[in-house]
C-alpha cells in the first residue's frame, strides 16, 4: 500500500510512477511529483519505480494573471 496526496493505493512490484498517474487518472499537463520528499523530473515518469510503503504527492501547477 502506497499514499498518494493522503489516499491509499494498492502498490505493486515495479509499480512506476505513470502506473500511479493512470490509476488515479490524473491528466493535468503540469505537475509536481514527490515519492518520500524526493523530487521526480517528469521524464522519469515511466522508470521510477514506487517502493511499497511510499508518500507520494502530486501537486497540480495552476498558473495565470
Amino acid at each position: 500500500m502506497i499514499n498518494v496526496n493522503e489516499e491509499p493505493l494498492d502498490w505493486h512490484p515495479g509499480m512506476t510512477i505513470r502506473d500511479i498517474l493512470r490509476q488515479k487518472n490524473y491528466r493535468f499537463p503540469m505537475l509536481v511529483i514527490h515519492v518520500n520528499d524526493v523530487l521526480v523530473q517528469k521524464k522519469d515518469y515511466d522508470t521510477t519505480t514506487v517502493p511499497d510503503g511510499a508518500v507520494v504527492k502530486v501537486i497540480h501547477l495552476i498558473s495565470g494573471g
